[in-house]
């Protein structure tokens, strides 16, 4: 039997990755997005010319009632959610603290924590056994920074996923009893389009140096744990973190 996954986020980056290798793996996938439609489409053409089964739907995931109409659209084309990976997210240019005024906190902390917890809030009222559900798996995309605080650069989007890290953890205890497994993995200098947004597209190349392994990570090498978390391969594994940091 085929299993449905839910990621948010998917139309670039490790999301991207993540459903492309999820439909490899049998999963078939529904892709959120927020605003690039064309690079979601993409994503879904290369899953259906592969043979496999996919859906882009649009809906900003910090918005309640685009997170419910997402669901449901969900709901009505593939039926029972099996999964839910929380990779939506955004950040902003690189400012000290002093310099982050209020409109751009809320806006990194609405998509960031606000998005996460409400995709995972309807995930559970789907999946749960105490709602009659058949169990399933959610897994968060957090993030280094929520380790470093990403000082000088990034201070706002470090809370955002530090708060990811508490949710996931408090979660998973919530709902271990019901069918649920609640994980997350923490990415660290990954070539995606994301450092693009903070106003520095090479970032990854100045910093790799100063990772263990002198590298960047690829999408594919986080969608490959965030597909482990949501196998059965993980059955025995509930609020915990899987850091993909080449040993930083």
């Amino acid at each position: 039997m085929k299993r449905n996954l839910l990621i948010t986020g998917g139309g670039r980056g490790i999301g991207a990755a993540t459903a492309i290798e999820a439909a490899r793996r049998g999963y078939r996938v529904c892709i959120n997005y927020r605003r690039n439609t064309e690079a979601a489409e993409n994503v879904v053409d290369q899953i259906t010319r592969a043979g496999g089964e996919a859906l882009a739907v649009c809906a900003d995931v910090s918005r309640e009632a685009e997170v419910l109409e997402l669901f449901d659209i969900f709901h009505e084309q593939f039926g029972y959610m099996h999964g839910l990976v929380n990779n939506a997210g955004i950040l902003a240019h690189q400012l000290r603290m002093e310099n982050i005024d209020v409109e751009r906190l809320q806006r990194v902390l609405n998509n960031n924590v606000v998005g996460s917890f409400l995709c995972a809030r309807e995930a559970v009222k789907r999946m749960s056994t105490l709602f009659g559900g058949q169990g399933g798996a959610i897994v968060n995309v957090s993030s280094e920074a929520a380790l470093s605080g990403a000082p000088n650069e990034y201070v706002d989007y470090a809370m955002s996923k530090g708060a990811i890290d508490t949710m996931t953890r408090g979660l998973a205890l919530e709902v271990a009893e019901y069918g649920i497994r609640v994980n997350a993995v923490r990415p660290g200098f990954i070539y995606t389009d994301m450092h693009a947004d903070g106003g520095e597209p090479g970032r990854v190349d100045r910093v790799r140096d100063f990772v263990p392994l002198k590298r960047g990570g690829q999408p594919g090498e986080v969608a490959n744990a965030i597909l482990w978390l949501l196998s059965d391969e993980s059955s025995h594994t509930t609020g915990e973190f899987i850091n993909v940091l080449g040993g930083s």
